[in-house]
């Protein structure tokens, strides 16, 4: 996009600059907040290259014109970069990188310590913002709060309710010494109160924790709409104790002013364009969802927190900002890619043989890393993955794959060449147990559950070669034999795409296990003689579609459950929904459509 700022003051210079570069629709006619924004935000950020940001001058909410939405925002590689005042997102980490070289840490709590020493503090740290803040424009308290005046997103058509999903957070230990800043959504629940939906593993939910064991209200407050750097701060993976707006002034190359609350004692950002305050009562929960997620799947109701209002303030003509999530890609992928970038020379400090790593949009984040790697003894990228799922945020990567120094871990048709030409999954696969993400559904057991690694690196003359089968290339006649194969003994099979090395298969499973499935798919010796991998698909799925299948192997799979190797080095998945046939208890969630 040319030139780009480091600093931008608010949310609406960020906007006016989008729109200099054309990075910015205006969307002129009428439209609702309950779902209609999210379709065209949807269809906007399906478009190559994330589309553009979208504007929204005439919001009519409840028949009354309400405030212009803005989304999509970070929604593309360029519009992401300069929200950080950066010319592209590889850069993001270089700076930190060439800053921390001399001394590598032990712990990406040491690394970000040590970056607290390199960083100039006195310009990077937040500031104290002078005289009436434009958050403070407009202030309403006690009976005058009513959220019914922001136009809050009812994203898709199963949600519980209205949800803020780009809220930035913010708590603070009880003794006051910790501040964090955090995005949780916010269900709204009436005119003062919303959910909180910080997860366990969040710092939000520890101090929450703190505050619960002395009995106290915990304080909160949350701003919607700052400056950019300042938002995707409140996503960022931080260490606990490291403040994320030390992170925001270091791409702002200035620090965030920031502005005291009217009803607590709490600061946040001075430009903010809506701010909520209030608190938690520890010993209060409610029901809060179901919402479509980042997965592309609903999340399940379940209680949590309720955040209470004691004042709204806002700008005298703010602008709402939100995001949409689903089914990837969508404004949140290019967000975790910024992530990916800055993260890397942390990672790297910490465990020097990575080079490069990536996480495919179709992993949602959490669920896949592709590492590059300098491998210098046996059962290395073994070492690798299990360092990594000792981590932080990456302790909830359930699939690791590591290949070698000389691959680009992004150039996913390598990455899939490899799997078909050099791959023995008895060999090179391995399995663990530990922690995931809370939104990963395809485990039995909430936020713990079966990871895999897969090690597509080259063999070293220590160790023992490879037992790769060579496969041929399957007939006409080869393929009907198959399909009559599994017509015959599949119940429900409706149709099988075969391409080179690889078998997807669609069924209406119905309550038929899944490793049944897949050991009867196996006792067929035709399949191991022209492919490396055999999956399962439900039947609704376009099993031609490479980027749907990778993106349903990723979710629907818990390894050590849907996973089955065969001693002739043919991998079977099942990565169709899960019931009480597979082990399965939970409600499995539905996938996130406006159709439906």
């Amino acid at each position: 996009m040319g030139t780009v700022k480091s600093c931008y003051k608010n949310i609406g210079e960020f906007i006016d600059y989008l729109e200099s570069k054309g990075e910015l629709a205006r969307i002129t006619e009428e439209v609702s907040p309950v779902v209609g924004i999210s379709k065209y935000a949807d269809a906007e950020s399906k478009k190559p290259g994330g589309g553009k940001a979208l504007l929204f001058e005439n919001v009519v909410d409840g028949g009354k014109k309400s405030f212009p939405v803005a989304v999509n925002l970070f929604g593309s590689d360029a519009r992401m970069a300069a929200a950080l005042g950066l010319e592209k997102l590889a850069d993001a980490g270089a700076e930190i990188s060439d800053l921390l070289g001399t001394k590598p840490p032990k712990s990406l709590v040491e690394f970000w310590r040590a970056a607290k020493k390199v960083f100039p503090l006195s310009r990077i740290a937040p500031k104290k913002f002078r005289g009436r803040p434009p958050c403070q424009q407009v202030v309403r308290t006690g009976s005058q709060i009513d959220l019914s005046e922001i136009p809050v997103l009812k994203c898709w058509p199963h949600d519980g309710g209205r949800f803020v999903t780009l809220p930035l957070v913010f708590t603070k230990s009880p003794d006051g010494s910790e501040r964090n800043l955090g995005m949780y959504r916010l269900q709204i629940y009436d005119r003062s109160t919303t959910g909180m939906h910080w997860h366990v593993h969040k710092d939000g939910s520890h101090f929450f924790r703190e505050y619960s064991k002395r009995k106290k209200r915990m304080p909160v407050a949350v701003a919607i709409g700052a400056d950019p750097a300042t938002i995707y701060a409140a996503t960022a993976p931080m260490p606990r104790g490291m403040d994320e707006l030390l992170l925001a002034g270091f791409f702002r190359k200035e620090g965030v002013p920031m502005a005291k609350c009217v009803t607590i004692d709490m600061e946040v950002p001075a430009e903010a364009e809506f701010v909520l305050e209030g608190y938690v009562d520890c010993d209060e929960r409610r029901l809060e969802g179901p919402f479509g997620d980042h997965t592309g799947y609903y999340s399940q109701a379940d209680m949590y927190p309720v955040f209470h209002l004691t004042a709204l303030t806002r700008k005298k003509s703010p602008i709402y900002c939100a995001t949409l999530v689903g089914p990837p890609p969508m404004e949140d992928c290019y967000m975790a890619k910024a992530t990916e970038r800055i993260f890397l020379p942390a990672i790297r400090a910490v465990m020097p043989e990575i080079r490069d790593y990536f996480l495919p949009w179709e992993g949602v984040f959490h669920n896949i890393s592709i590492v590059s790697m300098d491998k210098e003894y046996p059962a290395h990228a073994q070492k690798l993955a299990s360092g990594l799922w000792g981590q932080g945020q990456m302790s909830f990567c359930k699939a690791v794959v590591a290949v070698g120094a000389d691959t680009d871990p992004s150039d996913m048709k390598r990455i899939w060449k490899k799997l078909l030409d050099n791959f023995d999954p008895n060999t090179d696969v391995f399995m663990s147990e530990g922690v995931l993400d809370v939104l990963d559904h395809s485990s039995p057991e909430p936020l713990r559950g079966s990871k895999i690694g897969i090690d597509l690196t080259e063999r070293l003359e220590s160790e023992s070669p490879r037992k790769i089968r060579k496969l041929r290339t399957p007939s006409d006649d080869d393929i009907s034999l198959m399909r009559d194969f599994l017509g015959k003994n599949i119940k429900g099979f409706l149709r099988m795409e075969a391409r080179r090395g690889f078998c997807a298969v669609a069924i209406e499973k119905g309550d038929s296990r899944g490793r049944d499935i897949l050991e009867k798919a196996a006792s067929n010796g035709l399949f191991s003689e022209f492919f490396r991998v055999f999956a399962l698909f439900d039947s609704d799925i376009d099993i031609s579609d490479n980027s749907k299948i990778l993106w349903k192997i990723f979710n629907n799979t818990d390894p050590l459950r849907d996973i089955l190797i065969k001693p002739d080095g043919l991998c079977l998945i099942d990565a169709c929904k899960k019931g009480k046939a597979d082990g399965y208890g939970r409600e499995w969630p539905d996938d996130l459509s406006f159709d439906k």
